[in-house]
């Protein structure tokens, strides 16, 4: 998705719930100063990450018939999906994380091998401070806002959005999502139960709105 087109989507979301584009900005930009010295993974990266199949992974049951789509294609994780990957012994091939879950387990999968997609928004800028300079391995770095120099918008507005938004910017047409659970949101500390479930709104529009966009065929497991 080209910021063009996700950035009426964007405008529309800073209205539903008060947030800043300014501070989102300040954000981008503090983030790509703590980055700089750090292994970027570019677009020429990222085009090679990436063939027409994608697992995006952001929770249970990683099992059975699961565990087998694991292997297939490019693998993300989100949320508490890196740890439940990791402690299947199994290395997601990016990780896509605002700073604001089990950050401990990100770092680790990045320093296996897990390419870090690191996004910055107007509320994370102390995790930005606290965890980015701890970043040993391959990174990304997204905005929601503007792109600003090395940071990037694909487009996507929670972890598990994003995540698809940056699998099909790169040619993924062919979508599992693991341990989507967007009706009945995972408590989460510091968020209030109302504030996530309309997140989860806007994800599913925007999950939606990429499967009409660009014919995916999009599979919940």
């Amino acid at each position: 998705m080209e910021f063009r087109d996700w950035e009426p989507v964007y405008e529309q979301i800073l209205q539903d719930f008060g947030y800043s584009r300014d501070k989102d900005e300040d954000s981008a930009r503090e983030l790509a100063l703590l980055a700089s010295d750090k292994e970027q993974c570019d677009e020429g990266c990222l085009t090679g990450l990436f063939g027409s199949y994608a697992t995006v992974v952001a929770g249970p049951p990683l099992l059975g018939r699961h565990y087998e789509d694991l292997t297939k294609g490019t693998v993300l994780s989100v949320g508490i999906g890196t740890a439940l990957m990791l402690a299947e012994g199994v290395i997601p091939d990016l990780v896509v994380t605002d700073l604001d879950g089990d950050v401990e387990k990100d770092l680790l999968a990045n320093e296996k091998g897990s390419v870090l997609v690191v996004h910055a928004h107007g509320d994370n800028i102390p995790a930005l401070r606290k965890y980015v300079p701890l970043i040993s391995g391959r990174i990304v770095l997204t905005t929601q806002s503007t792109p600003i120099g090395p940071v990037h918008d694909f487009g996507g507005f929670t972890d598990g959005d994003r995540a698809l938004a940056l699998a099909v910017h790169f040619g993924a047409r062919n979508i599992r999502l693991i341990g989507f659970d967007l009706k009945h949101p995972r408590p989460k500390q510091g968020t209030a139960p109302e504030v996530k479930a309309r997140k989860l709104k806007w994800a599913e529009m925007m999950i939606d709105q990429l499967r009409t966009k660009y014919s995916l065929n999009v599979e919940y497991l």
